[in-house]
């Protein structure tokens, strides 16, 4: 944000120290939507702040908001790429604003697609439609390279997956840690899947305060507020994966994410701490003030035996106990990309031990076949048993 606007976006926080219930709420909305903008590189306007803090004290509504910024960018007869951005991040974080104080949430496929629609409603022609192609992103932290994201014919397939996967599972009887890094590995792949063609970050990080408040969260959206970026780049390197560069998934930085979001843990959440190559001063990731003591279950509880990747557990959760091909694997699933499949799931399963070749010593066996491992069977079990 350019230091012109960011001296008046600092000041919603006289709001929030100050300001009557429904005026800290509101602010702590915008606030959120604004700061948002910063994973796609936008930034609002000065007039966006403006109409915010009018509708903040009760002078407009967010209706009457979203339609003077709408006549704002109408009125202007020179446009620049600055102004292209600005309409962008302005009409967007309206729309976010209105969101977060709707209280509404559809926890199924239509409904994330419609949250897409709801959230660029007036900024893109393809809001609210899934993508039909491809996509590839250089990314930052990974020097350039880029996450796999699944292939367009199987998106909504694997949301339905997914959502109904998070609808089945029970939380009872986790610890702290353990219920924010399933929340992590359920947020991560939702956004992996990366639906659309542009604001799959944006759509995640809503969707995921929806999400968590129906769960009963009390949520401080300004955590995404000041670091949206990170939250982006924690999501890239918990879906990155290079062997020959020695990089694994590292989820970690997003269960920080979470950490620090729901149990007021203290780490740091700088993005140099996320890079592939880090300097010496950025290897470890601090953490300030005395850490949270994790809740332990009790001896009468099951604990998880096995922690896999979410791509892994929906493979092993479509196996059966007898040996499979890799086309009835992929069947099992609902995919029909081979590359993602191959890429995702069946070279993962492989790396992280959760199936084994019937013919070990020729991987590419035209009769090639594979069956779980023990340590997927264990944690099949625990996860039936769990879900039951």
């Amino acid at each position: 944000m350019n230091k012109d606007n960011f001296k008046d976006f600092a000041s919603f926080d006289e709001y929030l120290r100050q300001g009557e219930p429904s005026q800290k709420e509101s602010a702590e909305n915008w606030k959120t939507a604004i700061g948002l903008q910063a994973v796609d590189g936008l930034q609002p306007s000065a007039y966006l702040i403006d109409v915010a803090k009018r509708n903040i004290e009760g002078e407009i509504t967010l209706d009457e908001t979203r339609k003077l910024i709408d006549s704002y960018y109408q009125s202007k007869t020179v446009r620049t790429p600055k102004d292209e951005d600005e309409e962008e991040a302005d009409k967007v974080s309206a729309n976010i604003a209105k969101i977060l104080a709707s209280k509404t949430f559809a926890f199924n496929t239509n409904g994330y697609v419609s949250l897409h629609r709801r959230i660029f409603e007036g900024v893109f022609k393809h809001a609210g439609e899934i993508r039909q192609y491809d996509i590839s992103k250089k990314e930052w932290v990974l020097e350039g390279d880029s996450v796999n994201y699944l292939n367009w014919e199987d998106l909504r397939r694997a949301l339905d997956w997914d959502i109904e996967q998070e609808k089945n599972f029970s939380y009872k009887g986790l610890t702290d840690d353990e219920k924010i890094e399933h929340i992590a590995k359920f947020i991560s792949g939702i956004w992996q899947i990366h639906a659309f063609r542009e604001g799959n970050t944006r759509t995640t990080a809503i969707f995921t305060i929806q999400y968590l408040r129906s769960l009963g969260y009390e949520v401080n959206n300004e955590i995404f507020a000041k670091h949206s970026w990170y939250f982006r780049n924690a999501l890239v390197r918990a879906n990155y994966r290079n062997i020959q560069k020695g990089i694994d998934y590292s989820p970690i930085y997003l269960v920080r994410f979470f950490r620090n979001l729901l149990l007021k843990d203290g780490w740091v959440l700088k993005n140099r701490y996320l890079h592939i190559r880090p300097t010496d001063d950025w290897k470890e990731q601090p953490r300030i003030g005395t850490p949270q003591v994790p809740h332990k279950l009790s001896s009468s509880t099951p604990q998880v035996p096995h922690k896999f990747s979410q791509h892994v557990e929906t493979l092993i959760l479509s196996f059966n106990d007898e040996y499979m091909t890799s086309a009835e694997i992929m069947g099992s699933i609902g995919l029909k990309d081979r590359k993602s499949f191959s890429e995702l799931y069946l070279n993962a399963a492989l790396s992280e031990k959760a199936i084994e070749r019937k013919y070990p010593n020729t991987p590419r066996h035209p009769r090639q076949q594979y069956r779980m491992t023990e340590l997927a069977k264990t944690w099949k079990e625990w996860y039936e048993k769990k879900n039951k």
